[in-house]
């Protein structure tokens, strides 16, 4: 049975090591993963932008005063920065994530070109096309070499003399959420393209050494600290109008984008339908503030994984059911704390996800082929000790956390002992196996009645057996179990006594002797061997009052007697000695329960 179960284990792990190989191969339990990541993410925000922030948005108001987008002309952006510095000072930088990438009008065009000569860094973004086969494989390639997209679209000349370079493509996962950024993306050159939060943080003062070294791809992971609405907004109007007093951009980090509805919009970590200038907003305040996100690689959660499978196939094996879900229970604790300190206290995100699936399907396997052994070994054992035991006390044992004690214990016991008379005389008339059938006849009826009262056959022993009631499990009132058992097997003897008469002439019948008392009972013997049996004094005194029964007689102690009399009918026959006792015992003979 052990090379059995061990075989369905090997293929079930086995089956398990396959599934979880796939898994993390295809990244079955990404999303799960990733939204671990959102919910850290939106807890640990703190929801205060860098002061220095501040978006100038096109919004519903100024699209209401202005007219539709598509009609504005671009000397409304030359006023625009114009009313933001004043003759003294004015922002440390304008960032634009609005492209003109095309001619317009040559006057508002040069108006707008005008406006850019005048003022100190503005920037105007340009846009890497990713949308071809090439560029889209790239993209979601593990390459560790700065992206070189093949196809680059900048602002028109007569704007981009004036102004500082920066990409604004934004890195989709492949559910099309963004969560990472290209710091830097290459250009047919060879000349790196920052990206529009990079230079922002650049021009800024922030120190981009630490995100530069995490890889080479120059990618970083976002830490969204803020919501849309933490960030100081102005509509473009205001500005626009010069009712925004201009002394507010100074030393400013000034972003220009779109906020009304349908404009410029994509799902982040912690927003669904977030405006894509906020996004920018906040990878500079991660670039100022120097918040590195680091994880960890796929060879620490590969590694973790194999640890948590190993471990829990141990653990569901040598650990009780209880321990082993605690102890399982325990490691999915460990590994969500170990994730929680390393997050909140130093921003690296440990992939757990898929270590706590290994964790889980491994003990989940492992259990169940280990409950499914041992719901076989216990259907097993209660079979073949059905045979020795009541079937409610096997039962009884089965279920309750009490163990049967492994040697011997002090214990009240009431031991029957039983004899069959007249079978030698009729052994002597019978073949061999026309002995045992009968043996076997009269056992069975004998079995039955004392499993039927709750007791244990302790042993066969040629035409004798010796009975336990009250072990190895308490039984309520065993001395009236005993002698209720004994007089329901005299009855039945009736039949079996006339079956043999008429068969073989010979008559033959049972004596049956009762004792209570304190004995040793328990696993006795060796380890090679042991018996579970009782000895004592008591249990002598039972055999001792067996051999004084006559035919078809049962025969009680003092102590049974005082304990049944309330439920069964007896006859005093007096005192008799025993063999090796010096006082005498007094015996009564069953008549019979009152009716």
């Amino acid at each position: 049975m052990r090379k059995k179960v061990r075989k369905i284990a090997l293929l079930g792990n086995l089956a398990v090591f396959v599934l979880l190989i796939f898994m993390m191969a295809f990244s079955w339990m990404l999303p799960l993963d990733r939204s671990l990541l959102g919910y850290h993410m939106s807890q640990a925000k703190t929801q205060m932008p860098d002061e220095r922030l501040l978006i100038v948005a096109i919004d519903e108001k100024t699209l209401q005063e202005l007219g539709s987008f598509n009609t504005w002309t671009r000397d409304m952006y030359a006023t625009l920065l114009d009313n933001m510095y004043d003759s003294s000072a004015g922002p440390d930088v304008v960032a634009f994530d609005i492209l003109f990438t095309s001619e317009s009008e040559e006057a508002a065009d040069q108006a707008f070109a005008d406006a850019l000569s005048r003022h100190k860094t503005v920037i105007l973004p340009s846009y890497a096309n990713m949308e071809s086969e090439f560029a889209r494989s790239l993209a979601a390639s593990d390459t560790n070499e700065l992206l070189q997209p093949e196809q680059w679209t900048h602002p028109i000349p007569r704007l981009a003399e004036h102004t500082e370079r920066a990409h604004i493509n934004a890195r989709l996962d492949n559910d099309g959420v963004i969560r990472r950024t290209w710091l830097q993306l290459g250009e047919p050159d060879g000349n790196p393209m920052p990206s529009l939060a990079y230079k922002i943080a650049e021009i800024g003062g922030a120190d981009l050494k630490p995100f530069l070294d995490l890889n080479k791809r120059s990618e970083i992971l976002i830490d969204f600290n803020m919501m849309s609405s933490d960030f100081w907004t102005v509509p473009f109007i205001d500005v626009y109008n010069g009712d925004f007093p201009a002394e507010n951009f100074e030393n400013m980090l000034v972003f220009v984008g779109f906020t009304a509805a349908g404009y410029d919009t994509g799902p982040t970590t912690i927003e669904t339908d977030m405006k894509l200038v906020y996004a920018h907003a906040n990878i500079v305040h991660q670039l100022l503030q120097g918040d590195v996100v680091r994880e960890n690689g796929k060879l620490v959660e590969t590694l973790t994984a194999a640890l948590m499978f190993a471990l829990m196939i141990t653990v569901a094996w040598r650990l009780r059911t209880l321990s082993s879900v605690a102890a399982a229970l325990g490691a999915i604790a460990l590994l969500t704390g170990i994730q929680y300190v390393l997050y909140y206290n130093f921003g690296f995100y440990f992939h757990i996800v898929e270590p706590i699936m290994a964790l889980l399907l491994a003990y989940l396997v492992n259990i169940t082929i280990k409950s499914f052994n041992e719901n076989r070994q216990k259907a097993y054992i209660t079979k073949q000790f059905g045979r020795y035991l009541s079937p409610d006390l096997v039962r009884e044992i089965a279920r309750s956390e009490q163990e049967i004690t492994l040697g011997g214990s002090n214990r009240e016991l009431s031991i029957l002992f039983l004899d069959i008379r007249g079978f030698t005389t009729l052994s002597e008339k019978l073949q061999p196996e026309e002995v045992l059938d009968f043996l076997n006849t009269m056992f069975d009826v004998i079995t039955r009645k004392a499993l039927d009262n709750q007791g244990t056959i302790d042993k066969f022993i040629g035409d004798a057996a010796m009975i336990l009631f009250n072990a190895p499990l308490d039984v309520a009132d065993h001395e009236y179990c005993a002698v209720r058992s004994a007089w329901e097997i005299q009855q039945a003897m009736v039949e079996v006594r006339r079956s043999i008469e008429e068969k073989y002439g010979v008559s033959v019948s049972a004596g049956i002797g009762i004792h209570t008392g304190p004995v040793v009972v328990g696993n006795i013997g060796s380890f090679l061997r042991m018996d579970y049996t009782a000895i004592g004094d008591n249990v002598n005194i039972a055999a001792r009052i067996e051999s004084n029964t006559q035919p078809n007689q049962i025969l009680v102690s003092e102590e049974v007697y005082e304990r049944t009399k309330e439920r069964f009918r007896y006859h005093c026959i007096g005192e008799r000695v025993m063999k090796g006792k010096t006082v005498p015992v007094k015996l009564f003979e069953v008549l019979g329960p009152h009716n």
